[in-house]
C-alpha cells in the first residue's frame, strides 16, 4: 500500500516536471531573465489593455519571487532608463522573503491583510497612493477545489478594500481569481468601484487551469 502511494506520487511530481521543462514560458523566462513565466501573463495582459505606462505608482500585492515587479519596473520607467518619459514607482508586498531588484522597492514577509503593513505601504508610496495595484495573489492551496477558490476570493476583496485607503482616482487593480461560485461576488463588489471590470485568461494561464484575472479600470474613489 505504501509503495502504491509513494509510485502515484512520483508520478505526479515527474508530470508536473515533464510539463515544467517542456513549457515554452518557462523557457523564455530564463532566456529573458525573468524570475518566472508568470512574466508573460502580465506582459501579455498589458500589450493588449495598456494598465502600465511610464510615470506610473505600482502595488504588485503576492510579489514573489519578482516577475510581475520586473515587467512593472520595465513598463513604468521606474529605473528612469528612458530620460525622454516620467520615471515610475514600483513597491511589490509579500509574505515571502524577495530578493532585490533594482528599479522596485520590497516589503518581504509583510502581510497584506495587516493594518500596519498598510501603513507602511503608504509611508513607502509617493504621495501615499498608486495609480495601479497588480495581485497575481494565491493562497497555500489545499487542494479541496471550492475552500481553495473562497480563500483567493476573500483575498481579493480585502484588496479590493485596501484599494479605498491607497488607490488614486481611476486607477486600475488587475486581480487573479480561480474560477467558482464565488466568482460573481467578487465582479459585482469591483463593478461597484470601477467603472469597467473585464475578465481576462492570458495564454501564458495553462489551459487545464481554473485561473483567470479581472481587470478593474477607472476607480470611482477619490
Amino acid at each position: 500500500h505504501t509503495t502504491v502511494r509513494f509510485l502515484k506520487k512520483t508520478g505526479t511530481e515527474q508530470w508536473w516536471l515533464e510539463r515544467h521543462l517542456k513549457d515554452p514560458f518557462v523557457k523564455a523566462a530564463k532566456r529573458q531573465h525573468y524570475r518566472c513565466r508568470s512574466a508573460f501573463k502580465l506582459l501579455e495582459i498589458d500589450d493588449k489593455l495598456h494598465i502600465l505606462r511610464p510615470g506610473l505608482s505600482v502595488l504588485d500585492c503576492g510579489a514573489a519571487p519578482g516577475a510581475w515587479s520586473q515587467v512593472a519596473v520595465e513598463r513604468v520607467n521606474a529605473l528612469g532608463t528612458d530620460p525622454a518619459v516620467p520615471t515610475g514607482f514600483v513597491l511589490g508586498v509579500d509574505l515571502l522573503r524577495i530578493s532585490p531588484l533594482e528599479g522596485a522597492v520590497f516589503l518581504s514577509e509583510a502581510d497584506i491583510a495587516d493594518p500596519s503593513t498598510l501603513r507602511t505601504i503608504q509611508s513607502l508610496l509617493p504621495a501615499g497612493k498608486v495609480d495601479v495595484i497588480l495581485s497575481d495573489v494565491a493562497p497555500n492551496a489545499t487542494g479541496i477545489k471550492e475552500l481553495d477558490h473562497e480563500k483567493l476570493i476573500n483575498l481579493c476583496l480585502g484588496l479590493l478594500n485596501l484599494s479605498q485607503s491607497i488607490l488614486k482616482p481611476k486607477g486600475t487593480m488587475l486581480c487573479k481569481f480561480w474560477d467558482g461560485h464565488e466568482s460573481r461576488l467578487l465582479q459585482n463588489r469591483l463593478k461597484e468601484q470601477f467603472q469597467d471590470v473585464r475578465t481576462v485568461k492570458p495564454q501564458a494561464s495553462r489551459k487545464d487551469s481554473a485561473e483567470s484575472y479581472y481587470l478593474a479600470r477607472l476607480y470611482k474613489g477619490k
